[in-house]
């Protein structure tokens, strides 16, 4: 007998990096952290294996009046939070085109926006074939599903023939198509789009629009931003977006969450670009209705964190610096794994920037199963592994490399034996 609903019922499982993740716990327990390598942990973690949060930014939220963090903060988020999301996400680099900002519970919420908004029951989403997980999970709740193309091509660049072909097949078949590309600093992969990508995303998309009874909608997933590249130079594709087609919509994804070190607070926004101001209204009032829907509002507290930040330029030189450190750290530990990796012949995914680094594989959980028994945590995905950088520090970050090809060689010459 079920009580919930037909559909509501759905599998009774863990997610699976949590699970790992606290059987990571428990070798810590048993072995000490020194001998375990914990990469499940999407967050920046210092050597020792603490949640890093950034001085700058918890001094600002504890200087907060009481009723400034406990208040209700406006359905759409307070308006100077929404003019410092929209300065602290484009910088230089703001398009030209009308743009509107409505808060959300972390990047989570962004997403869940445009899907509920920019699509039809039964509809197919597209991005590419290494995605992070939950993409799933909020396109099926609400009867939608995910359609992937291949994200590299043969000589491991963006594989623009497979997006065109699988994005035009959605606009034959449905005639409404939302795209979601995560980029810069991709999760799982850590790959970022090139200039040129985009150019070639948007051509796709400028092509499609041709036929004004098509309505394409792309949202771009930034949620890594913060740790990618040099200084500003990975926001420069944001300018691409000035004055495209009225059919092609364009949202952004922001979250505190990585680039502020508030994860818990739930703090982001959806930002909508557009060549029409009667469009960009439209989905302003579209998302201010589902969010009012979903969860009422945002946390007032973490809204005026970043705006005291973002509105002081003392503070912001503070938190930039702040920022840049462990964005370094960041870029060390990413590229000792990536030099080890090559010592030892392990094959990755091109990483470019973020948290994350990919390894192709057959079996990943039978592959993950196994490093668990070196205390090697890593998180299976359907055609990899994906290790976290961002977790581990430089020292073993070195030192992971050899341990997975190990295994991974293991694996091989026990299936070639049988």
């Amino acid at each position: 007998m079920n009580m919930v609903a037909k559909h509501a019922i759905w599998p009774r499982e863990n997610d699976i990096i949590f699970g790992i993740a606290g059987k990571a716990a428990e070798a810590v327990k048993k072995f000490g952290k020194e001998d375990v390598i914990n990469s499940t942990i999407g967050a920046l973690m210092d050597d020792d294996g603490n949640l890093i949060t950034m001085k700058s930014v918890f001094e600002q939220f504890r200087a907060l009046p009481d009723a400034e963090i406990s208040a209700y903060a406006g359905l759409a988020g307070q308006p100077d939070f929404l003019e410092a999301v929209k300065e602290n996400c484009f910088r230089e680099y703001q398009p030209d085109a009308f743009i509107q900002a409505v808060a959300t519970p972390g990047g989570t919420g962004s997403i869940k926006h445009a899907v509920w908004n920019y699509t039809n029951p039964g509809d197919q989403v597209l991005t590419s074939d290494w995605y992070w997980a939950p993409y799933d999970t909020i396109t099926e709740e609400i009867d939608r599903s995910i359609k992937t193309y291949k994200l590299f091509n043969d000589k491991n660049e963006f594989n623009i023939e497979s997006f065109k072909e699988n994005f035009n097949e959605l606009v034959k078949k449905q005639k409404r198509v939302l795209s979601i590309i995560n980029t810069p600093a991709h999760n799982p992969t850590g790959y970022s789009l090139t200039d040129d990508d985009w150019k070639q995303v948007l051509d796709v998309m400028k092509a499609a629009a041709k036929d004004k009874e098509n309505r394409i909608s792309l949202f771009v997933d930034v949620a890594y931003i913060d740790f990618a590249g040099k200084a500003d130079e990975k926001r420069k594709f944001f300018k691409q977006f000035s004055n495209l087609p009225e059919n092609v919509f364009v949202m952004v994804g922001f979250s505190m969450s990585k680039g502020f070190t508030m994860y818990g607070f739930r703090s982001g926004a959806i930002i909508g670009i557009s060549s029409s101001e009667d469009l960009v209204e439209e989905f302003k009032y579209a998302c201010i209705h589902s969010g009012r829907a979903n969860w009422s509002n945002g946390n007032r507290g973490a809204m005026a964190t970043m705006t005291a930040i973002n509105n002081n330029p003392e503070i912001l030189e503070k938190y930039s610096k702040e920022k840049d450190m462990y964005k370094n750290m960041l870029q060390d530990r990413a590229a000792a794994f990536v030099e080890a990796a090559e010592e030892v012949d392990l094959e990755l995914l091109p990483y470019r920037d973020g948290f994350f680094v990919s390894i192709p594989c057959d079996d990943p959980v039978k592959y993950s199963d196994k490093l668990m028994e070196k205390n090697v945590f890593v998180v299976p995905l359907k055609m990899g592994l994906r290790f976290a950088v961002c977790a581990v520090s430089e020292e073993k970050c070195r030192k992971a490399p050899a341990l997975i090809k190990e295994a991974l060689s293991e694996k091989q010459t026990s299936e070639n034996i049988a």
